[in-house]
């Protein structure tokens, strides 16, 4: 479909209503930005509602200041709309979803004529499970319940947080309404622990068939999103429908037009979604509590009936699995050459290449063969509870044993499948283009027990990504402030695999850098490559970088440094300095503006989650201190296996992928100063080898164009 006057004259009279509503003024990104989606989706052809034009996408870098959200707001959704597609917007964080839902969306249907209706998804770990919460109540008050409480599937009781008062308090605000049941709207953080012992997955939910489903908050937050124009995700409930097929969750991809918001973050989101994991002595645990749930099964599926025979085959499998994960952790043991660093009584393994010894590729073979069994057990008896549910199939389970007992098995089920991915990736045969898989191995000591963890990851995510996602969309936009890596958008294009027709666009600023703040470069007494000189050399120099009262965080690459640093300033300077450890990431946040409100000066120490995403606009923050190159840890396996990958094939790992990586965190780490175009301050580098060494240049040239102060 070309980009008709009809369609192009309506996006330019939204943003001409857009601007005069909300009283600000034209931005020479924010239109060249408009115009360039608009034209993207406008060049796309179809036959019959397919697309017939090549795989491509549209790639748009646009920094601070751009308003880069409304630019893809107001071409896309008229321009999706006119194609008959939805707009599924996709972000890698719960507070640019929240204000696209509560703000921003809000904003253009209140200024504009633009008619589109949302509608917020999120995955069902978000919201509460009434069954798992009357569960949890029940099993608090009961003590020989006749069922197995669902907590119990995956840890001790006695580790379970949480007082009956607390989930009392919950049932009561969400029977109110009060609260809608979305975790992220609760009116405090809800550590992980305590939260899935009152949510569910896909495997454990029995949808329809729930006594609770007319008043889930699941499906209710999910009832908009069939007839909505725009659909309001994140990375990780995309990446899960496609792993699915697509169409589980969100619409099909061939039905969709995807914005990809914070779209650095896709390919390591890919990664980590693909990847997989068993911890060999925790899986003999959980099947330990497997038995326990089948003895407390078995009374209720009577005798002789399919369901009854196939925990017997479940507890058969289930025993042979834990001979074959005995055998495989003391061939671990024994043939990996395992180093603990210092007192973390941690060790790693990486196997190079990803190729596998040839007794563990057999051990492999064996727990894939164990585990696959019991995993086609666990779904006979997922299958067998399923048919109660319908009454127009035999069935030997009575609906209300299977209403008790399908989440368990469900759960069980999914445990069971999760780790045969493990085994299945540990035996999948290397494929002819690029880098095989990172293999690798963790030994942990505890207290009392010490396990070790077999991990498998691709590489790279361009295959993952271009056959479920950019060969089946109709039209993906990626955006960010951060999409190229030293000037370059060759960094993405290979990580996410992005086709050959993707069109790329750097927006200018509307930030005048020069005039705005400064990138300093003192002397220092010490390079941060030996570390505790580097260390003594902070001590000494961060007191004279914060006298001046301004606003300042410190960004560190390494917790250990972090907390020496603050250790040896803190008696001198109390009160002044605060972690990001030292309380959630809001109640930092807060602490460090009331102290900057109430006129006392305030310094943030962080790490890497710090450098990204945090908001502090004006007065709240005037100096970032950046103590070293942010290069990535040298021993993560995935790097390292794609390291060895470029080096076999000629290249220069440091060069393509350590500086390219460190570029990307060092622009959003200056990033962090300069919120809005009102803002001043300065930006400080205490690492001499950004003008000591080579690749240094590169770095500095990649950094907005600040005014530069370098000493001597």
């Amino acid at each position: 479909m070309a980009l008709s006057d009809d369609v192009k004259q309506r996006i330019q009279q939204g943003y001409r209503d857009l601007l005069e509503g909300k009283s600000i003024k034209a931005r020479y990104g924010q239109r060249l930005m408009i115009a360039e989606i608009a034209r993207y989706l406008g060049s796309i052809t179809e036959n019959d509602g397919e697309r017939t034009s090549p795989a491509s996408s549209c790639v748009v870098e646009a920094g601070t200041g751009t308003g880069k959200t409304l630019a893809y707001l107001l071409a896309a959704i008229p321009m999706a709309k006119a194609l008959d597609k939805k707009l599924v917007i996709s972000t890698a964080t719960v507070a640019l979803q929240d204000q696209i839902v509560q703000k921003d969306l809000p904003d253009l249907r209140k200024h504009t004529s633009i008619d589109f209706s949302w509608s917020l998804a999120k995955g069902r770990g978000r919201y509460l499970c009434m069954s798992r919460l009357e569960g949890r109540l029940h099993d608090e008050g009961v003590k020989d319940s006749d069922t197995m409480p669902l907590f119990l599937l995956e840890r001790e009781p006695a580790d379970e947080p949480g007082s009956r008062e607390f989930f009392e308090d919950m049932l009561g605000r969400y029977a109110s309404r009060e609260w809608d049941g979305d975790r992220d709207h609760w009116p405090q953080q809800i550590d992980d622990d305590l939260w899935r012992q009152v949510t569910t997955d896909h495997r454990q939910c029995t949808n329809r068939h729930c006594s609770y489903f007319d008043s889930c908050a699941f499906f209710e937050a999910r009832k908009g999103i069939d007839d909505a124009d725009v659909i309001v995700a994140n990375h990780d409930l995309v990446l899960a429908d496609l792993a699915l097929g697509g169409g589980a969750i969100l619409p099909k991809p061939e039905d969709a037009v995807f914005i990809f918001d914070e779209a650095h973050h896709l390919p390591d989101k890919a990664l980590n979604h693909f990847a997989a994991s068993v911890g060999l002595n925790s899986t003999r645990s959980w099947l330990k509590q497997l038995s326990q749930v089948i003895v407390k099964m078995k009374p209720h599926l009577g005798a002789n009936t399919l369901a009854s025979k196939t925990l017997d085959r479940i507890s058969e499998a289930s025993r042979d699995y834990d001979n074959v994960l005995t055998q495989v952790y003391d061939l671990a043991e024994k043939t990996i050459d395992w180093t603990f660093e210092d007192e973390r009584n941690v060790a790693q393994w990486r196997y190079p290449d990803g190729e596998l010894p040839e007794d563990m590729a057999k051990a492999a073979v064996e727990g894939g063969a164990a585990c696959a069994l019991l995993t086609r057990q666990l779904g006979v008896l997922v299958d067998e509870m399923q048919k109660a549910f319908d009454d127009k199939r035999e069935h030997d389970v009575d609906r209300q044993t299977a209403e008790a007992w399908f989440p368990v098995a469900g759960s069980l089920h999914s445990r069971a499948e999760d780790q045969h991915r493990l085994w299945s990736a540990w035996q999948a045969e290397r494929q002819e283009k690029g880098p095989p898989p990172a293999r690798w191995a963790i030994r942990q000591r505890f207290e009392h027990s010490e396990d070790i963890t077999f991990y498998s990851s691709p590489v790279l995510a361009d295959h993952l990504l271009y056959g479920r996602l950019w060969s089946r969309a109709h039209g993906v936009i990626l955006t960010s402030a951060t999409l190229t890596a030293l000037g370059k958008f060759d960094r993405l294009r290979s990580r996410a695999g992005l086709p050959e027709a993707s069109q790329y666009l750097v927006v200018p600023s509307a930030f005048r850098y020069a005039d705005m703040a400064t990138v300093e470069v003192p002397s220092m007494s010490a390079l941060p490559t030996d570390a505790d000189a580097f260390t003594g050399a902070l001590v000494e120099r961060l007191p004279e970088l914060w006298r001046d009262g301004s606003a300042t965080l410190v960004l560190f690459t390494s917790r250990r440094q972090m907390n020496a640093v603050r250790d040896k300033l803190s008696p001198e300077w109390p009160e002044l300095i605060t972690t990001q450890d030292d309380m959630a990431k809001g109640e930092v946040l807060r602490h460090h503006r009331e102290r900057i409100d109430a006129g006392k000066p305030s310094v943030l120490f962080g790490v890497a989650s710090f450098a990204e995403g945090i908001d502090l606009p004006g007065d709240y923050l005037q100096h970032v201190v950046i103590t070293r190159l942010p290069f990535s840890v040298p021993d993560d396996p995935i790097d390292a296996s794609l390291a060895e990958w470029v080096t076999a094939r000629g290249g220069n790992p440091f060069m393509e992928i350590t500086v390219p990586d460190a570029s990307i965190r060092l622009v959003q780490a200056a990033g962090r100063l300069l919120r809005t175009e009102a803002d001043k301050g300065r930006i400080t580098i205490l690492d001499r080898r950004i003008v000591t060494r080579r690749y240094g240049q590169l770095l500095l040239d990649a950094l907005p164009p600040f005014r530069r102060v370098i000493s001597p």
